[in-house]
């Protein structure tokens, strides 16, 4: 069955933080590609990788920018380079859009205004990941507050009545989404994103789990994003050389 009709003109800005993603990032720019009707134009805003992201990103048919590595500083930057798109699409480079996305994401559109996230669902069979999921979607739809690797789509509007998306190297999607909740509801797009999950086979699941939330503690209590930044990409790094 296709997917409802929607306005002639594109409505989406698909903006990509990619960073050292060559393997993973063409499979997600080929989701993309099967909806133009949606889609006006994605952004891939590399981090200085060290591998063919660059590469792969232009030959996908993206347009690539260059910008210091952050999560946040890439998906600034690619905000305010994109067109006047009426809808931004926000997603990290290792994400694979799920069945029935665009379905989802067209009935969203024809909706009161609002912020949306995907279903999160990690790559690889542990049971654990299963019940790291689904403390993910109670999180997300108690306490209104997912986060980036569940991507987000919301009016730019939107998006600049809560002041933009904070180009800081990290905790940049809590920030937004504390932010978003004092103008709207963010609701789940009943879609799943499916997300790589080397970080928690490299550090382990329930350490993962364990450090994502003392780093998002330790933004609480006013810790730079900066030196957060710093030991989340550091661990990850020592545990890959322990490997």
């Amino acid at each position: 069955m296709s997917p409802p009709s929607v306005p002639v003109a594109p409505p989406i800005s698909v903006v990509i933080a990619a960073r050292n993603e060559a393997p993973r990032l063409p499979l997600l720019l080929a989701d993309l590609a099967v909806a133009p009707e949606l889609v006006a134009e994605v952004l891939v805003v590399d981090g200085a990788s060290t591998d063919a992201t660059v590469r792969v990103a232009a030959l996908a048919g993206a347009r690539v920018l260059a910008n210091t590595p952050g999560r946040g500083l890439q998906l600034a930057r690619g905000i305010a380079c994109s067109s006047s798109s009426t809808w931004l699409m926000l997603l990290h480079a290792d994400a694979r859009l799920g069945t029935g996305w665009r379905a989802a994401v067209v009935a969203a559109l024809a909706l009161p205004e609002a912020a949306w996230y995907f279903d999160l669902v990690i790559d690889g069979g542990h049971p654990a990941l299963r019940l790291v999921e689904g403390a993910v979607a109670l999180r997300s739809r108690w306490r209104q507050l997912p986060y980036g690797d569940q991507g987000l789509l919301l009016p730019r509007l939107l998006l600049n009545r809560a002041g933009g998306l904070a180009p800081i190297p990290l905790m940049e999607d809590l920030d937004l989404v504390q932010r978003l909740q004092r103008h709207t509801h963010l609701r789940p797009l009943e879609a799943r994103l499916r997300v790589d999950g080397r970080r928690w086979r490299t550090l382990g699941i329930w350490q993962t789990a364990l450090a994502n939330a003392r780093l998002r503690r330790a933004w609480r209590r006013g810790l730079p994003a900066e030196l957060l930044a710093q030991r989340y990409y550091g661990s990850a790094v020592r545990e890959r050389r322990r490997g």
